[in-house]
């Protein structure tokens, strides 16, 4: 963690020694590299115990693979104080990385966060109660820590946290059907029949997309749904401007699956994306002293739509998110707060402040930019901020991420 504080679980045991409750709901799934998550394995609970660690924990598991995927955070949960946290952030050294994207031997992510207060705290809070509650190991010898305590159930929210501005938020998730039977709704709202299961997100990208009229800025590891890339060909040809920013080196996944005659039938149509002067596939890195380059992993998952409406979350642009993973982002509908996070990210990755710019014209600056950008990585001549172009039709052929 930053400013020396040591690593994710000396916080917690620190948060722990000063009398705070301390929950945390670890995913497991058999098959993923433990570098990537914390499946609570007979090792891994012996060093728990070696360090003494009391913070409680239980695991959750879905089957067949799937991803217990949400990334939040609360601190003070039903307090006055309450603060959530929404987004992508993995915690490890490459994803905690220093504004600029200055290459690092750890490597580096760039990743967003969305940190929300009020209402929409309390849905998060509740989000996490629903898990926590029916945690599928919570019964299972090793589904718990400490292993000598029950971790005990929580209760749900009962009043909606004081509103804290002006700013609509909605929580979004996709939940598998008979997950979770617990239906309690949130302080205020309707009891909702979450053993169907929850398919939120994936509606709202569509509208989103549907309901665009102007730009679509995308910021994703993956291209990998076929829904999601129609729908955008569809915006494309209305004339909407988009971009979709992605990994240089792509997923292993994406990589493998290009190897598959099957599919490239979907490889054609994002292919067939080039096709549009207002489409840009692209991608970051940054340069070294002696002018190496570093591509940084783009793990982030963003959504913005006419510097008007704003998704941020956990949410993947393939189909396994909008279906089998649990996910969760949260939604902004406020032009102000949406043209700032764009004109953040862009003059991060441009080098050039776009405030003064109309969406439209900053994504023509943003295409001109990468498009130019990829001549000078075949050149071998400096770039001039992190965006460049990527070419559609062979993005994933090249030599993919070390992301598992």
């Amino acid at each position: 963690m930053p400013d020396g504080r040591g690593t994710i679980f000396d916080v917690l045991d620190a948060a722990v020694e000063r009398g705070l409750d301390v929950r945390v709901i670890f995913w497991r799934t058999p098959g993923v590299s433990k570098r990537h998550h914390f499946p609570g394995t007979a090792d891994q609970r012996e060093w728990l115990a070696e360090r003494g660690s009391r913070f409680d924990a239980r695991w959750d598991v879905l089957p067949d693979e799937g991803c217990h995927h949400q990334k939040s955070w609360l601190v003070d949960a039903g307090l006055e104080s309450e603060i959530a946290f929404v987004g992508g952030i993995n915690i490890e050294a490459e994803s905690v990385a220093p504004q600029g994207h200055a290459p690092r031997p750890e490597g580096n992510t760039h990743d967003v966060y969305l940190e929300l207060t009020g209402p929409a705290a309390t849905d998060v809070h509740h989000n996490f109660v629903q898990r926590w509650n029916e945690a599928s190991e919570r019964d299972r010898e090793d589904g718990s820590w400490p292993p000598e305590r029950e971790t005990g159930a929580l209760e749900f929210p009962t009043r909606l946290s004081r509103a804290t501005g002006d700013v609509p938020v909605q929580v979004t998730r996709t939940v598998q059907a008979d997950r979770y039977l617990d239906g309690t709704p949130t302080p205020g709202g309707k009891p909702f029949a979450i053993g169907q299961g929850e398919f939120s997100i994936y509606t709202q990208y569509i509208d989103a997309i549907d309901a665009a009229r102007s730009t679509i800025y995308i910021e994703d590891q993956a291209i990998g749904s076929p829904k999601i890339v129609g729908h955008l060909k569809l915006a494309l040809e209305r004339g909407v401007e988009v971009i979709f920013l992605v990994p240089g080196r792509c997923h292993p996944t994406y990589h493998a699956s290009r190897q598959n005659p099957a599919l490239t039938p979907f490889f054609d149509l994002v292919a067939s994306l080039d096709a549009y002067p207002s489409f840009s596939l692209s991608a970051i890195a940054s340069a070294d002293a002696e002018a190496n380059i570093h591509e940084i992993y783009v793990h982030a998952k963003v959504m913005l739509v006419d510097d008007a409406w704003a998704t941020i979350g956990s949410t993947n642009t393939v189909d396994r998110s909008y279906q089998i993973d649990t996910e969760l982002n949260a939604s902004i509908w406020h032009p102000p707060t949406v043209k700032e996070l764009r004109c953040e990210l862009f003059e991060e990755h441009l080098g050039i402040d776009t405030r003064g710019a109309t969406d439209r014209e900053a994504f023509a600056e943003f295409h001109v930019r990468a498009r130019d950008n990829a001549w000078r990585r075949l050149a071998m001549a400096p770039m001039e901020g992190l965006a460049y172009q990527v070419d559609a039709s062979l993005y994933g052929l090249g030599e993919p991420a070390d992301e598992e």
